[in-house]
């Protein structure tokens, strides 16, 4: 069972769709909720027990909390004197706090131990080979989604004990936020305010949500089956053979994948989003039209933005704040003024966010690498900043407008690209050796000798991507200038609105990369 399957359009969706609908108000959030791990059993089978575990956990530690909060309330309001009441204050806060933090390590961990022990027994032996000293390897099986929900499990207990929610007593409620199952495989990660209600709710299908819905699940599957699935030969050749190809061949198989990754990635946001708009559940955006970014600060505002908002908020500012970070700021600004003093504490935590994001997204070097390579990029950026800002301001050139601002763009769309080859490669190694190809073997010989159609592509192939990629550029063009394109689409007569919406599909239908002669490609993003 997966997003882009016919079982989950001509079985599973409507089936949930047409029961949710036909049952009374109280009674939907539970067809959602026994949909949902009906879902989660076909994805994962027996692995469920984790996400059960995670809920009845993150349940019971909320209501530990709230329990704290009102004993620290009738304390605190008994107390004689302010000495007391600051005493007791300090006292049930600490008592938060390492409930806290023993319930996010439990969640981290179980992930930690689940997908990191390979790669920590693999190193370990490369160090303890040295004295004859070997581990077993061993490899646990892990639950799809289990990166995306135990995040939301952490940002919840965090959200309780900062106060910004109150605990929730409704255990169902809390499970249905957990693994409602058109985001339980990935994302967006969402906040316990931005979803629980909606979803509890249980509001009756309306019509305009169902087109809608409908809409933009087409809109999914065309990125996904008909662009990223043609990609994936094309991409996977080229990484896998690298060695047969040129510096300009490497670099066109780079920005593949880029491609690849973002119509599958944001394909999949696309039919969550609209799985969920027809049951009346608005979820958090996961992409912002990335690609006109015009620096690497601004793309990562831009894509996974739900993930992005998640280290901002439970890693970076927690960081920032610290006492620690607080001391090096001080010492900062003292030494080297105000600007260059603050990033100090400023870079310290956006190590951790990068450092947390390249070992999020997977258990190797590589992925430890495509973070530090960001954080690298936005650091430098950050501190070039103020001499980038004063030249533009000399030169009176507006440095998001014109050519300048296109010229940004296309960097910060090479600078991706290249992240995104060490995302990709097998092998941290093999990554290098790929870039190193691209700096001193670069040549356009190989794009006009016919090598691409050898290479998992054939000239349709290349048609219908680079038409599909017009298409999605365009839409994208009319989103970044604020133009709804269900809303204009809406206004329009019934026969003209559901004569776009039949031809998608048709689309998808007659271009989909499906069949014997595709490698069917899985989610990318189901594995982090």
């Amino acid at each position: 069972m997966t997003y882009f399957g016919p079982e989950y359009y001509l079985l599973f969706l409507p089936a949930a769709a047409f029961l949710y609908a036909v049952m009374p108000r109280k009674a939907r959030p539970y067809i959602l909720l026994a949909g949902s791990y009906i879902f989660f059993w076909l994805i994962s089978e027996k692995l469920i027990c984790y996400i059960l575990f995670s809920t009845v956990s993150i349940h019971h530690c909320g209501l530990w909390l709230d329990r704290i909060q009102q004993e620290r309330k009738a304390a605190v309001k008994a107390a004689a004197d302010k000495e007391e009441k600051k005493a007791l204050k300090k006292v049930y806060e600490r008592r938060q706090t390492l409930l806290l933090i023993g319930a996010a390590a439990v969640h981290i961990g179980i992930l930690a131990v689940l997908k990191y022990t390979p790669f920590a027994i693999r190193n370990a032996n490369i160090i303890l080979e040295q004295i004859n000293i070997q581990i077993t390897p061993v490899k646990f099986a892990a639950p799809i989604g289990i990166s995306f929900y135990t995040l939301q499990a952490v940002s919840y207990i965090t959200d309780v004990r900062r106060g910004t929610v109150k605990a929730d007593r409704n255990i169902g409620r809390l499970a249905l936020y957990m693994c409602f199952f058109p985001q339980v495989m990935e994302g967006p990660i969402a906040r316990y305010a931005e979803t629980a209600e909606q979803l509890y709710r249980g509001e009756q299908i309306q019509y305009k949500n169902f087109v809608y819905g409908a809409e933009r699940i087409v809109f999914g599957l065309f990125k996904k089956i008909v662009i990223a699935d043609r990609l994936n030969a094309f991409v996977k050749t080229v990484f896998e053979q690298y060695d047969r190809y040129d510096g300009g061949i490497i670099l066109l198989g780079a920005a593949a994948f880029t491609v690849q990754l973002y119509m599958d990635f944001s394909g999949a946001m696309d039919i969550a989003l609209g799985s969920g708009r027809i049951f009346g559940v608005g979820l958090p955006e996961n992409f912002r039209q990335p690609f006109f970014s015009k620096s690497i600060s601004e793309f990562w505002t831009r894509w996974h933005i739900t993930l992005g908002a998640w280290f901002r908020d439970y890693v970076y500012y927690p960081v920032s704040f610290s006492w620690a970070s607080k001391r090096l700021g001080a010492a900062g600004r003292k030494r080297f003024g105000n600007y260059f003093g603050s990033m100090l504490s400023g870079t310290l935590a956006l190590f951790c966010v990068w450092l947390c994001n390249g070992i999020w997204h997977g258990s190797a070097w590589m992925y430890l690498f495509f973070g530090m390579y960001h954080f690298v990029l936005i650091f430098t950026g950050n501190l070039m900043n103020p001499l980038i800002t004063k030249l533009y301001e000399k030169l009176n050139v507006d440095r998001d407008r014109g050519i300048i601002g296109a010229l940004r763009i296309i960097k910060t769309g090479f600078l991706v690209v290249i992240g995104e080859l060490f995302f990709r490669c097998n092998g941290l190694k093999k990554g290098l050796e790929m870039f190193y190809k691209i700096v001193t073997g670069f040549s356009l010989k190989g794009m006009t000798t016919g090598v691409i159609y050898k290479s998992g592509l054939d000239y349709l192939d290349v048609i219908v991507v680079l038409a599909g990629v017009g298409a999605v550029f365009v839409i994208s063009v009319l989103k970044e200038r604020n133009v709804n394109i269900c809303e204009r689409l809406g206004e329009k007569n019934i026969v003209i609105r559901w004569g776009v919406l039949i031809g998608a599909i048709a689309a998808v239908v007659m271009l989909g990369a499906y069949g014997g002669e595709y490698t069917p490609a899985d989610p990318m993003y189901a594995d982090f």
